[in-house]
């Protein structure tokens, strides 16, 4: 195999294995059913990672890097100010709790990263700390961490409270306190 097709592959993995982690946990998701989603066999995943926890890890990361490209990518304040609310509005949506497979990796697996081994829950503490600092306006880096505690934690009741019928109403508290949160730290500085 060239490492350009060893490359392809891995880089399929690691789409597949985002996706169904984000969807389905770590528990759920095993390497067998990763390599097929990827249309691979079982038996080359070795040549890609020594072990699940090295792919929950890495796919992990991949995650974060998806969902924040856009911010990432913004260049002036302008592009900054309007990539960050529509990540905001993006996150904050149904559509977001609906799809755990396409959203924030924080929300679908933080609790299965804080009880993994030490290097998946390092990738959770950088991408806390990575998301964060995208989120605060000017040098409130609490407020990058608080917005981020407040949109994670509406998602994930948002999400239990689908059945119910309370997802929506979940979803709005979260977003009138997303605005109170934003307009009262800028008062405070």
């Amino acid at each position: 195999m060239s490492e350009a097709e060893k490359q392809k592959s891995h880089n399929k993995i690691l789409e597949a294995a985002a996706r169904m982690l984000r969807a389905g946990g770590t528990d759920a998701t095993s390497v067998s059913d990763v390599m097929q989603a990827a249309g691979l066999t079982h038996g080359g995943f070795y040549r890609h990672f020594k072990s699940k926890d090295e792919l929950v890890s890495a796919a992990f990361r991949k995650a974060v890097d998806d969902v924040l490209t856009e911010m990432e990518r913004a260049t002036d304040d302008a592009e900054k100010t309007r990539a960050r609310r529509d990540y905001i509005d993006t996150y904050l949506s149904k559509c977001h709790v609906d799809n755990r497979g396409d959203g924030c990796p924080l929300a679908a697996l933080a609790n299965d990263l804080s009880r993994g081994e030490e290097v998946a829950r390092r990738e959770g503490v950088a991408a806390v700390d990575r998301v964060s600092a995208l989120l605060k306006t000017g040098d409130a880096a609490a407020q990058g961490t608080a917005l981020l505690a407040l949109m994670v934690g509406t998602v994930t009741l948002a999400r239990l409270a689908e059945a119910a019928g309370k997802s929506e109403s979940i979803l709005e508290a979260g977003r009138t306190a997303a605005e109170l949160l934003e307009r009262n730290w800028s008062t405070r500085t």
